[in-house]
C-alpha cells in the first residue's frame, strides 16, 4: 500500500505525462505532501549549521587567545629593557665630568695631555665599539709634551656615563661632537681621531661640520657594506669574509633593526662572534696584542656597557650598518688648499674590516691619505711606535714610518 506522498507523486508524474486531468492541481499536492519532509531537512540543516557556527566561533576564540599570547610573548622577546641611566635610582652612580647638551642629555668625558690653555694641538677622540672614553690613542708622553697635544675623550651616547639617545644617528654624532668642542672652549677648530667603530663619528663630522676641522684621522674605519657607491660584487665578496654568524647580524641590524635585541641575547643561534670576542675575529698579529691588553685591562673599562648593552652595543651596531643619511664617497674635500688632511690607518691582516673595501674607498676620495700597515690587523693602532705615528702624520704631515 503506498503512503499519502507516494500516490501524490505518482498523481504528480501521469499528470506530467498527460495522463492525468490537472497539472496544476497536483503540483499543488505534491508539494503540500512534501512539506513536513523538507521542513524536516531544513530543520536539522539549520541545527548542524548551528552546530557549525559555534565551533567555528570557539576556534577563532581560541585561535585569537593564542595569536594574542603569542604576540605579547614576541613583543616581550623583541623588547629592550630601560636603560640604568647613571644617577637613577636603579643605576650606577655617575663618577665622571659631564656636560649638558642641548637636549637634555648629558655627555661624559676625560682630558689627558697638556693643559687646553696652553696646547698647540687639540683633538678629540672617539672610541670603539664597547669602548669608551678611558681609551685613547697610545702616545707617548714625551710627544705630549714636545708638540703639546691636549686630547678629550668622550663616552658615546649610551656608553660608560652618557645618557643615551634613543633618535642616535650618524648625523647626531657630529652634533655632539661640536657642542663637546663649544662647551669645553676649544676654539674654532680641532682635529678629530676615531678608532674602529668609533669612525662613523668621524664620517659624520667630515659631513655635517667639515668647517669645524683642522684634521682628522680615521683608524681601521668600519665599513657599511650597503653604501651606495660599493660595487655589489664587491661588497658581496667582503661581506662572505665575515664568519657566518656575523654576516647574519648585520642583516638583523640592517634589515630589521626591531629585531636586534632579540638577536643578541636568544640563544638558539650563535649571535655576534665580535660582541663576543670569538677568537677567530682576530688575526694572528691581533691574537698577541689581545693578550696584552686583557692582561693589563682596566677596571674602568667595564663600565663602558654599565647602562645596558642595547643602547650602547646594540644601538651602536643599528646605526652604523644602518641606513645612512649620506654615501662617505660622495663627500667632497674639506681642506682644498690641503692645509691640512684626512687620513685613513687600516690593517692589512685586519678580519674584522675587509682590505679590499677600505682600499676601494681610498680610491674614490683620493684626497685621503691611506695608509696600509702590513702585518697589522684591527688592533694595529697597539702596535708598538704606531700611535705616535699617526699623531705625527696627522699633525705635522710626516710621512709614516712602518
Amino acid at each position: 500500500m503506498q503512503a499519502e506522498g507516494e500516490e501524490t507523486a505518482s498523481e504528480y508524474l501521469r499528470c506530467r505525462t498527460g495522463e492525468g486531468d490537472s497539472c496544476r492541481e497536483c503540483r499543488s499536492k505534491y508539494l503540500h505532501s512534501y512539506r513536513p519532509q523538507r521542513e524536516g531537512i531544513l530543520t536539522s540543516t539549520k541545527t548542524l549549521q548551528s552546530s557549525i557556527h559555534r565551533v567555528s566561533g570557539m576556534l577563532r576564540g581560541i585561535a585569537g587567545v593564542v595569536l594574542v599570547v603569542l604576540g605579547s610573548c614576541i613583543y616581550q622577546a623583541i623588547q629592550p629593557p630601560p636603560p640604568k641611566l647613571c644617577g637613577s635610582p636603579e643605576g650606577p652612580p655617575i663618577t665622571s665630568t659631564r656636560i649638558k647638551l642641548r637636549d637634555g642629555r648629558h655627555l661624559a668625558y676625560r682630558e689627558e695631555g697638556v693643559p687646553k690653555e696652553k696646547a698647540n694641538y687639540k683633538i678629540i677622540c672617539t672610541h670603539g665599539f664597547s669602548g669608551s672614553k678611558e681609551y685613547i690613542i697610545p702616545v707617548s708622553q714625551e710627544l705630549i709634551e714636545e708638540l703639546g697635544i691636549y686630547f678629550v675623550a668622550f663616552d658615546r651616547a649610551g656608553y660608560g656615563e652618557s645618557d643615551p639617545n634613543p633618535k642616535r644617528s650618524v648625523k647626531s654624532e657630529a652634533f655632539d661632537i661640536q657642542e663637546l668642542a663649544d662647551q669645553l672652549e676649544l676654539g674654532s677648530k680641532f682635529y678629530v681621531i676615531g678608532i674602529s667603530m668609533g669612525t662613523y663619528s668621524v664620517w659624520s663630522t667630515l659631513k655635517y661640520i667639515p668647517h669645524r676641522l683642522t684634521g682628522a684621522a680615521l683608524i681601521v674605519p668600519v665599513i657599511n657594506y650597503w653604501w651606495p657607491s660599493f660595487p655589489s660584487h664587491l661588497s658581496r665578496e667582503a661581506y662572505k669574509l665575515q664568519l657566518v654568524q656575523d654576516q647574519w647580524t648585520l642583516r638583523v641590524a640592517h634589515y630589521t633593526p626591531l629585531l636586534l635585541y632579540w638577536w643578541m641575547t636568544q640563544n638558539w643561534f650563535p649571535a655576534s662572534a665580535v660582541a663576543a670576542r670569538h677568537p677567530e675575529i682576530f688575526s694572528p698579529p691581533d691574537k698577541k696584542i689581545a693578550e696584552k691588553l686583557m692582561a693589563a685591562r682596566k677596571p674602568d673599562q667595564d663600565k663602558a656597557r654599565q647602562q645596558g648593552d642595547f643602547e650602547s652595543r646594540h644601538r651602536d651596531m643599528m646605526v652604523a650598518f644602518g641606513t645612512w643619511e649620506f654615501d662617505p664617497m660622495d663627500l667632497n674635500n674639506p681642506f682644498p688648499n690641503n692645509e691640512t688632511s684626512v687620513h685613513i690607518w687600516q690593517g692589512y691582516e685586519d678580519r674584522l674590516v675587509p682590505t679590499i673595501l677600505q682600499r676601494y674607498v681610498a680610491k674614490r676620495l683620493p684626497w685621503i691619505k691611506y695608509h696600509e700597515i702590513p702585518n697589522a690587523g684591527h688592533l694595529l693602532h697597539h702596535v708598538d711606535g704606531m700611535g705616535n705615528n699617526i699623531i705625527r702624520s696627522l699633525l705635522l704631515k710626516e710621512e709614516a714610518s712602518t
